[in-house]
C-alpha cells in the first residue's frame, strides 16, 4: 500500500518551554488554523485538545505529552506538546528522543527561564534542530531583543531573528518579515485566521532595515560561498537566505527566531511556515544507528525508507480507558500493517500487531498502515518505554532512554481492604506508563511505598488513582529517598560450602570494594591475573557480578540502597569441586555484606538544584530562607525587574517550600527544583527514624 504523504513532507516536532510560556495555547492555535479543530481551545477554560486529562484542565498545566497531527502547505506535521513543569521532564526527554525537530518557545517578558534551559540542553543531547518562537509579545514588559539576547547568552546558541515585532505590549499588531520586508497584520474578526502582508509602516522601517542587515550578516556567516558573494556587494536572494538558514538549522549552527502572541492569534501561521521551511524531515535526519543484539560490538544502520526492514522505538505507554494499553512507537524504517508479527528485540518476544492507531491527543483513528517516519499508537503491544520493535529476520537494538531516578517516597494504602488488590493493579499500570514512577513493598512494615521525582508528581499519581482507576487512597507525608555509600577501601574473603546429596558445592572469592566517583553507580571489574582467568567459567564470573549487584539493594546503615560502589574481583576458586555459579553468587554476598560494614558506610541524601525567580525587593528574604534550610547560594543574577537566585539545597529541607515562598514574596516568586546529586547526609542521626 502506497503512503499518502511523501517522507520529505513529514515533520515530527515537539514544542518545549518553561511552564506557562504558552506551549499548549500555541498548539491549539496550530490545530485551529490547520483545520483540525473547529474552535479555539483555551487553557484557562479547560477546553484544549492536547491537555485532555482532568488534572491538566483543572491545573492549567501539561502533565503528559500529547501527539497530534495536522497538514500545512502539503506537509504532515506531527506535534508533541510536552510538559513545562520540572516534575514531568521525563515526558520531554522521551519525546525529544524520537522527534526530528523542535519549537523552543520563550516568553517575551521572561526570556530564557530555568526549565526552558533544562529542555534546551536535553535537545542538545539528542541533537535536535530547533527554531525559536518568542511568545506573549502583547504582554506588559515584553522585550523581543532581550529575549533573543538571553537565548544567545544563557543557551550559547546562535539565534537569527527572521522577524521582528510590529509594536509591542498593547501596541503589538503583527510581525515584520525580514526576508520579504513586509509587515503581516492579522484580522481580529476571524480570530487571526485571515492575515495580509502590507508595506512596513514608516515608524518601523528604520528598525526593520537594521534588523534585516544584521540577519543577512549572520546568515552569510553560515556559508563561505554566500559570504564571498556578499563581500563582493551582491545581496543574497530570499531563496538563498532561506536555503542557507535551513542548512544551518539542520546542522544546529543556527536558530531562526520568530515572534508573536498565540493567545491574541498573531504569528502562528508564520511559525508553521518556519516549521516547513527550516525543520528537518526524517530524510534530513538521515540513518539511525543501533547494534546487533547477538553481537553488541557490531553497529547496524537503518535508512529512513519504507523499503528497509522494520525498525521502531517504543517511547511512551499509556493506560487508555477505552483502548486499553497503548504503546506509542516511532517508526524509523520499514512499513507496518495490522496482522504483522514484530520482534521486541529488547525482550526477544514476538508479538502480533492487531491495530494501528493515528492519535489526535485522546481521539484516535484506525489506519491501514504505518510508514518510515510515522509516529503511531499500537494497542495491546507489550513493549515498555525504550524498547526496540523490529523485523523478525533483521533485528536491531536501539539505545534505551535513560531517566531521572526518583528522589521522593510516600507510604500509600487503599481506603478499604477490598481495594488493596485494585491498588496494586493500578500502581502497576501507572509504573508501566511512567519510567520515573516506581512502587514497592517495605520489607519491614509491609507498607506500599511509591516513589517519584517531585511532590507534584506524586500528587498527580494519587489524584489519578482515585479518578481514573476508582481507588481512593490514604498517603503518608512525602519522604526523602536516601541512599548509602562507603568511604574506605576494604578487601574481604567470602567462603560458601554446601553438601547436597552426593554433591559438594564450594566457592571462595576475594573481593575489594572502594568508593566510586559521584554518580558512577555500580562498577565491577575482574582484576585476577590473566593466568587465573581460564580456571573459572564465564558464567561464574557473571554470577559474582550479579551477586555483587544484588548486595546494593540494602546498605548497612539503615537499609537504603547503596550507590557509587566499585567492586574488584581479586581471586576466585571452587577448590576441588565443580564450579557452580550459585555457590559463587552466595560467597560474593557473604563477603560484601561484611565488607560494607567495615568500609566507613555513610547515609547519603539527595541534593537539589534550586532556582528562584523573584522581584528584587524580596531577594534578601528568599536568600535568608534558603540559608535557614541548609542551602548554599551559588549565583544571584538580575534580569530586568526580577532576580534569579540559584542554590543547592538538601531535599529534606524543601518540603512545603512553595507555601513559604508565596508567603515571603506575596505570591510573586516562582521556583524550579531538579535533582543534582547525592552527598553525605547532614540530618542528625536521631532524626533518621522520621524517614522511611
Amino acid at each position: 500500500m502506497a503512503r499518502s504523504t511523501n517522507i520529505r513532507h513529514v515533520r515530527n516536532i515537539g514544542i518545549m518551554a518553561h511552564i506557562d510560556a504558552g506551549k499548549t495555547t500555541t498548539t491549539e492555535r496550530i490545530l485551529f488554523y490547520t483545520g483540525v479543530a473547529h474552535r479555539l481551545g483555551e487553557v484557562h477554560e479547560g477546553t484544549t485538545i492536547t491537555d485532555y486529562m482532568e488534572q491538566e484542565r483543572e491545573r492549567g498545566i501539561t502533565i503528559t505529552s500529547a501527539a497530534v497531527s495536522c497538514t500545512w502547505r502539503g506537509h504532515r506535521i506531527t506535534i508533541i506538546d510536552t510538559p513545562g513543569h520540572v516534575d514531568f521532564t521525563a515526558e520531554v526527554q522521551r519525546s525529544l528522543r524520537v522527534l526530528d525537530g523542535a519549537i523552543a518557545l520563550f516568553s517575551a517578558v521572561e526570556g530564557v527561564e530555568p526549565q526552558s534551559e533544562t529542555v534546551w540542553h536535553q535537545a542538545d543531547q539528542y541533537r535536535v534542530p530547533r527554531i525559536a518562537y518568542i511568545n506573549k509579545m502583547d504582554r506588559v514588559g515584553a522585550d523581543f531583543d532581550a529575549a533573543v539576547a538571553s537565548i544567545r547568552q544563557k543557551l550559547g546558541a546562535n539565534p537569527i531573528p527572521v522577524q521582528i515585532p510590529l509594536g509591542s505590549e498593547d501596541a503589538f499588531a503583527g510581525v515584520i518579515d525580514l526576508l520579504t520586508m513586509q509587515a503581516i497584520v492579522f484580522d481580529e474578526a476571524s480570530l487571526g485566521a485571515r492575515y495580509e502582508a502590507i508595506p512596513i509602516p514608516e515608524q518601523y522601517r528604520e528598525a526593520a532595515e537594521a534588523a534585516r542587515a544584521a540577519m543577512i550578516e549572520r546568515v552569510v556567516e553560515l556559508d563561505d560561498q554566500l559570504m564571498e558573494q556578499y563581500l563582493d556587494g551582491v545581496e543574497p536572494s530570499v531563496e538563498q537566505l532561506r536555503a542557507v538558514l535551513r542548512r544551518g538549522t539542520l546542522e544546529r549552527r543556527a536558530v531562526p527566531v520568530l515572534c508573536g502572541s498565540s493567545y491574541r492569534n498573531k504569528g502562528v501561521q508564520q511559525l508553521l511556515d518556519a516549521v516547513v521551511d527550516y525543520l528537518p524531515s526524517p530524510l534530513d535526519v538521515g540513518a539511525i544507528s543501533g547494534y546487533d543484539p547477538s553481537a553488541p560490538d557490531r553497529v547496524l544502520v537503518r535508512q529512513p525508507s519504507d523499503d528497509e526492514p522494520l525498525a521502531g522505538l517504543a517511547f511512551k505507554v499509556i493506560a487508555d480507558r477505552h483502548a486499553g494499553r497503548l504503546v506509542f512507537v516511532r517508526l524509523y524504517a520499514g512499513t507496518l500493517q495490522p496482522g504483522d508479527t514484530v520482534l521486541n528485540v529488547s525482550t526477544g518476544k514476538r508479538e502480533r500487531v492487531q491495530k494501528i492507531l493515528h492519535m489526535q491527543a485522546d481521539r484516535r483513528e484506525e489506519i491501514p498502515a504505518a510508514y518510515a517516519g510515522d509516529i503511531v499508537a499500537i494497542p495491546g503491544l507489550r513493549a515498555r518505554t525504550g524498547e526496540t520493535i523490529a523485523d523478525q529476520k533483521h533485528p536491531i537494538l536501539f539505545e534505551r532512554i535513560e531517566f531521572t531516578e526518583p528522589v521522593i517516597v510516600q507510604a500509600i494504602e487503599a481506603r478499604t481492604a477490598a481495594d488493596q488488590e485494585k491498588l496494586v493493579a493500578a500502581l502497576t499500570a501507572l509504573a508501566d506508563e511512567d519510567p520515573t514512577f516506581r512502587f514497592s513493598t517495605d520489607p519491614e512494615s509491609g507498607q506500599l511505598i511509591i516513589s517519584g521525582v517531585g511532590e507534584l508528581h506524586l500528587e498527580i499519581v494519587v489524584d489519578r488513582l482515585a479518578r481514573e482507576f476508582g481507588v481512593p487512597v490514604r498517603v503518608g507525608k512525602p519522604q526523602v529517598a536516601y541512599r548509602e555509600t562507603i568511604t574506605q577501601v576494604v578487601e574481604k574473603h567470602g567462603h560458601f560450602e554446601r553438601i547436597q546429596g552426593s554433591n559438594v558445592y564450594s566457592a571462595d572469592v576475594d573481593l575489594e570494594i572502594a568508593p566510586g566517583a559521584r554518580g558512577s553507580g555500580f562498577t565491577f571489574s575482574d582484576e585476577r591475573p590473566e593466568s587465573h582467568r581460564a580456571s573459572l567459567p564465564l558464567a561464574c564470573v557473571r554470577a559474582i557480578e550479579d551477586g555483587a549487584r544484588e548486595t546494593l539493594i540494602a546498605g548497612p546503615v539503615m537499609g537504603y540502597p547503596l550507590i557509587d560502589i566499585v567492586v574488584r574481583l581479586r581471586g576466585a576458586t571452587s577448590g576441588e569441586t565443580e564450579p557452580n555459579d550459585i555457590a559463587f553468587r552466595v560467597a560474593t554476598t557473604i563477603a560484601l555484606r561484611e565488607a560494607y560494614r567495615e568500609a566507613g558506610p555513610v547515609l547519603m541524601e539527595p541534593v537539589m538544584a534550586l532556582e528562584v525567580t523573584t522581584p528584587h525587593e524580596f531577594v534578601g528574604d528568599v536568600i535568608a530562607d534558603i540559608n535557614s534550610r541548609r542551602g548554599k547560594i551559588e549565583q544571584i543574577e538580575q534580569r530586568g525587574t526580577v532576580s534569579l537566585v540559584r542554590a543547592t539545597v538538601a531535599l529534606a529541607a524543601m518540603f512545603g517550600y512553595v507555601t513559604q515562598l508565596r508567603s515571603l514574596t506575596q505570591g510573586r516568586a516562582v521556583y524550579t527544583m531538579t535533582f543534582s546529586h547525592y552527598e553525605p547526609a547532614t540530618v542528625p542521626q536521631h532524626s533518621y527514624a522520621n524517614y522511611i
